[in-house]
């Protein structure tokens, strides 16, 4: 392996996020804690707990999980679109890296920084909440599985964007209403009996569930399922950037 290909792409990225340390840490932190006081405030009043647990405290899992999967995909996908929309990835792919060096050093950028975020998330939630996490070691697999997924779907969609618009695209459609409707601010056993089984096919609310049991030792699915589900995606990701370098797929004329 290339050790100094990859990591030259992975430093060059890291540090265009501290070039850009307003938009890609500080941004997030305030978006996600504005998302915090107002459900926590707004609804917090009239849902005293949810299974043991203070409101409050039971959205800082979906919160987190709500950042790491629009953060993943949006640093992953922009860091792999810039190149290939200025030319510069031709460069790239001529030099003597190969595809697996190329994606670590991408991908391993993004789950990187998304990890450093959400682990800051976690930290300004404790000054606002108190927070217990009760299976640390599952919480961090949890978390930087999530990252790592996540970072290469947004490694697939910068691949396959040709435009500034389609990078937004599936993270406002598909991501985010996702997130929101598995169980971030609910607990899906709060839903009438027809919307908890139309639930359960959303895969976001596996995600949840789980990030969730690691810190208060409740949840809507079983762990194993959730393990599976973040496995079993992060495989079908893998599949996909496989086929993508093979067959050159918008990257290769």
């Amino acid at each position: 392996m290339n050790i100094q290909a990859v990591q030259a792409i992975y430093r060059f990225e890291m540090a265009r996020a501290r070039r850009t340390l307003l938009q890609s840490v500080v941004s997030p932190v305030i978006s996600t804690s504005l998302y915090f006081v107002v459900f926590g405030a707004a609804i917090g009043s009239r849902i005293t707990q949810i299974e043991g647990v203070s409101y409050g405290a039971f959205i800082v899992p979906g919160l987190i999980m709500l950042m790491l999967l629009t953060q993943s995909v949006s640093n992953a996908s922009f860091a792999i679109f810039f190149p290939k929309f200025s030319g510069t990835i031709y460069e790239l792919l001529s030099a003597p890296v190969s595809y697996f060096e190329i994606v670590l050093g991408y991908v391993g950028a993004a789950a990187t920084k998304t990890v450093i975020l959400g682990l800051i998330i976690l930290a300004t939630a404790s000054l606002f909440v108190p927070l217990r996490i009760e299976h640390p070691f599952w919480m961090l697999l949890f978390l930087v599985l999530t990252a790592l997924t996540f970072s290469l779907l947004g490694f697939i969609i910068g691949i396959w964007a040709d435009t500034f618009e389609k990078l937004q695209l599936v993270p406002l459609l598909i991501i985010t209403p996702l997130t929101f409707l598995g169980g971030s601010f609910y607990s899906v056993n709060m839903l009438p009996p027809i919307w908890q089984t139309i639930t359960l096919f959303n895969p976001v609310v596996y995600l949840v569930s789980g990030f969730r049991w690691s810190f208060y030792g409740i949840s809507d699915v079983s762990v194993g399922a959730s393990l599976v589900t973040i496995l079993l995606f992060l495989g079908l990701c893998l599949g996909t950037v496989a086929w993508i370098f093979r067959t050159g797929y918008r990257i290769k004329p």
